[in-house]
């Protein structure tokens, strides 16, 4: 027990000074970070109170509003930075494989699954909605890319739907904050085996990442693709 101590002690500080950082990179793209949130945590200790003055049951709700409060900021300030965080990704090549790393459970991501000399990419997600194509890059080049990796689906899975989505600002695209809850609310078609059985078929076949490692992430806009780009399997 005595050895599992400081190691939690020294656990603590790490958690708290990422939480600040986190705040001070969320500050910089939202300045009313601070007010929202302590506007957020007084008023749900405040709700609480007052009703608990009303039923006579101060302190018992009081300790419920406190930690209720507590709580919300927390949610209210993820989903804060994680706009925030967005926000400063909008426009950089292979910021919307970044969001699909951290789409959340049931989902398989594999980046950059086709792309050309220009850094239009294709990502595709695997999940219970069937499969996610993501585009990103001009709105022009990457319909034909997406064309050609549905046609490539059909071959492979053609009972399994195929789902196309191209962020951006413009009219029919995604923008990159509302991509992972535009891919949430799609209908829920396969079942958890299906869903691995297409997984399965998907990576047989093989994808451009095979052949080119690429980190992952925003791409350095300086990066260049040999001449010829290259082609999917």
């Amino acid at each position: 027990m005595a050895r599992k101590e400081p190691a939690a002690d020294a656990a603590n500080p790490g958690r708290l000074k990422q939480i600040a950082l986190t705040y001070k990179m969320t500050r910089r793209a939202d300045k009313k970070i601070g007010l929202v949130l302590a506007s957020v945590g007084t008023v749900t200790l405040g709700v609480f109170l007052a009703i608990g003055f009303l039923i006579g049951l101060p302190i018992y709700l009081g300790i419920l509003g406190l930690l209720l409060a507590f709580l919300a900021t927390a949610i209210v300030f993820g989903r804060r930075a994680e706009r925030a965080a967005f926000g400063q990704m909008e426009g950089q090549p292979g910021a919307a494989a970044a969001v699909l790393d951290n789409i959340g459970r049931g989902w398989s991501t594999t980046p950059a699954v086709a792309m050309n000399r220009s850094q239009d990419v294709v990502h595709r997600a695997v999940g219970k909605a069937g499969i996610v194509l993501v585009a990103e890059g001009n709105p022009n080049r990457v319909k034909s890319l997406l064309a050609a990796e549905k046609r490539k689906m059909n071959r492979v899975v053609a009972d399994v739907p195929v789902h196309d989505l191209i962020v951006g600002v413009g009219e029919g695209q995604v923008e990159l904050k509302k991509l992972r809850t535009t891919m949430l609310k799609l209908s829920r078609v396969l079942s958890g085996p299906q869903v691995t059985a297409t997984n399965d078929r998907l990576k047989a076949m093989g994808d451009l990442m095979s052949n080119m490692p690429l980190p992952k992430g925003p791409m350095p806009k300086g990066m260049k693709l040999p001449k010829g780009g290259f082609k999917s399997r």
